[in-house]
């Protein structure tokens, strides 16, 4: 169950301008129609590059410049222990969950408050990115910090606690149990990333769709032009929302693609001081597991360059509703069944026919 039905970045919250209102003709020959056609290819476009700057680094580049900012990627780029040293998922009965091969890949993407290396700061953005073994897609799936889950050798908590109680190990451990699946990468970047991403590409026009204030910063309904410290604001809002976390991870995914398609616009990318700014940014401050290096990212990218903008679909982690926990915490309470549906989708390689 998601409050939020499955979604594409073509409608998740970003004021894109070349979505004209109105009805167009679809007449073969159409001077509309083949106006509408290649709106729909550029856009398309920006949104599958995007994504690949965002979620696997911009490694794809030849050439004397873009050789630099390889470069620039590979220096950048730290890789810590963020994958558990303990055998895959289990089950309740501490029973290993078989993992069929040829199933695709599970990158975890973590958005961290606390500084690298560093256990006791909480997670707030949790989004696991399922790639399948065909590349012809891409699912990111958003798990709310607020989700009251089992986390091994420490009873049940929130999500985000076991980022808390153990880092990036824990909260992998926590994940892979939940879903029975198992997560092959990690990469994290804290909050100063994002913002510098933000200032980086000129700031980001995002919808918002609900109003709230909070840090001197007012969010009125409609498109809002956000440098990096008022985007930093505005996905970690929450209390302010009707819906906590549900309504913060809904706004997360809208300033996401904002992101994504400010950083493959033109203005971007014909801009070399900008553009380089940019991909410095993206990986100053990102951190990947120990088996992630720079040449499978490359590999992957290469591997998913045929994807377009409707092959990227957001979708939020099942859950029943709402409750209290027994010390008094306000929780999202697990759609079990739901969850279980999700698990197996994810190890089966069947996302496409999941339906939340």
């Amino acid at each position: 169950m998601s409050t939020y039905g499955p979604s594409t970045p073509d409608d998740v919250g970003y004021a894109d301008p070349e979505d004209g209102g109105g009805e167009l003709l679809h007449g073969e020959g159409s001077r509309h129609d083949l106006h509408r056609r290649q709106r729909e290819k550029r856009r398309n476009r920006r949104v599958l590059v995007a994504a690949l700057v965002l979620l696997l680094v911009p490694v794809l580049a030849v050439g004397g410049y873009l050789v630099w900012l390889n470069q620039i990627v590979s220096s950048n780029i730290k890789q810590e222990q963020l994958l558990p040293n303990v055998p895959g998922p289990t089950n309740d009965a501490g029973e290993a969950i078989e993992q069929p091969a040829g199933n695709g890949t599970n990158y975890l993407l973590l958005g961290s408050d606390a500084g690298p290396g560093r256990v006791g700061g909480r997670s707030d953005v949790m989004v696991l990115v399922h790639v399948p073994e065909d590349k012809h897609n891409v699912t990111l799936i958003h798990f709310p910090r607020d989700l009251y889950v089992s986390i091994p050798d420490h009873g049940k908590n929130k999500l985000n606690a076991a980022f808390a109680f153990g880092g990036s190990p824990l909260l992998v451990q926590t994940m892979q149990n939940l879903l029975g699946v198992e997560v092959d990468h990690v990469a994290m970047v804290d909050f100063e990333g994002f913002k510098r991403m933000t200032d980086a590409v000129g700031g980001v026009d995002v919808k918002v769709e609900e109003a709230s204030t909070g840090n001197g910063i007012t969010f009125t309904e409609g498109t809002m032009h956000m440098d990096g410290e008022t985007a930093l604001v505005f996905v970690r809002q929450r209390k302010q929302l009707s819906e906590g976390d549900i309504s913060r991870g809904k706004r997360q995914q809208a300033f996401i693609k904002a992101l994504m398609l400010k950083t493959l616009s033109a203005e971007t990318l014909t801009n070399p001081i900008r553009l380089k700014d940019f991909i410095d940014a993206a990986t100053s401050n990102l951190i990947v597991d120990q088996d992630l290096d720079v040449g499978t990212m490359r590999s992957e990218a290469f591997a998913m360059k045929g994807l377009r903008g409707r092959d990227v679909r957001f979708i939020t982690a099942p859950f029943t509703g709402f409750g209290t926990s027994p010390e008094g915490a306000s929780i999202d309470i697990v759609d079990e069944a739901g969850m279980d549906a999700l698990g197996e989708a994810i190890r089966t390689d069947t996302v496409d026919d999941y339906e939340d």
